[in-house]
């Protein structure tokens, strides 16, 4: 004699299915609970306790008000040290790196970038705004902020390069180091949250950095917004020795 398997184990293995396929990518939210119902011709209980099943196993995600969604691939670890970049570090996590330009333009600096900086009020700064990826995952959305002055080709070394360090060492700078980062939470929302492929009330981490060159002359401001599922920032052992000398 044979056991019937229950029916909301038939759903879950359906939607297993589904997923296996591709039919919803990371990130992507599935269809409520009152289409499920609908489609698969039960209860909202049942569909509720496949779903359950489902976040057992780590495949989905349930986020009060929101819905469920799938889940991402394992988070990246993304080391904050004194070289902070960007392709090596989604290189190393095992993920193709790239990146979407969002613009890139030259204007006056506002207060926290002259600040950051250190340059007088209303300087030209060049901004470079995009968002990091990691196998076409959004991972992170940045801004990064340049003095004018000090590199005027910047913005065509930009275009033309994959990379912020390869379009400084066209503009004439070798080497650079991190020499302040600070990390905050907050949530996803409105524009950012579309444009990272987030619901609404996501996770984010936010940071603001300061890179400098080998004389420690701020030569870069950037705040990055990670996001929480998809990255885990890593500090090592001689980064933390570093910050804790006096």
């Amino acid at each position: 004699m044979t056991t019937r398997e229950p029916i909301w184990r038939q759903i879950a293995n359906a939607l297993k299915e589904e997923l296996a396929a591709g039919l919803y990518p990371p990130g992507a939210r599935l269809p409520t609970e009152a289409q499920l119902s609908t489609r698969f011709g039960v209860n909202r209980h049942t569909v509720r306790r496949a779903l359950a099943a489902l976040a057992e196993d780590r495949l989905v995600i349930a986020r009060r008000g929101s819905g469920v969604f799938v889940a991402d691939a394992p988070r990246a670890d993304y080391p904050i040290s004194r070289r902070v970049r960007f392709q090596q570090n989604v290189a190393a996590s095992g993920r193709t790196p790239s990146r979407e330009v969002l613009r890139i333009e030259t204007r006056r600096a506002a207060p926290e970038e002259a600040t950051a900086l250190d340059l007088p009020e209303h300087a030209q700064v060049h901004v470079f705004e995009g968002i990091s990826l990691g196998d076409d995952m959004p991972l992170a959305h940045f801004r990064s902020v340049f003095p004018a002055e000090r590199f005027p080709e910047l913005p065509a070394g930009l275009r033309r390069h994959a990379s912020v360090t390869s379009a400084l060492r066209a503009a004439g700078l070798a080497d650079y180091v991190r020499i302040s980062t600070r990390v905050t939470a907050t949530l996803a929302k409105g524009t950012r949250a579309g444009l990272m492929r987030l619901p609404e009330g996501a996770a984010l981490l936010r940071t603001e950095a300061i890179n400098a060159d080998p004389d420690g002359r701020p030569i870069e401001f950037g705040i990055s917004w990670f996001s929480g599922d998809r990255v885990a920032l890593t500090i090592g052992p001689d980064d933390l020795k570093r910050q804790d000398a006096p």
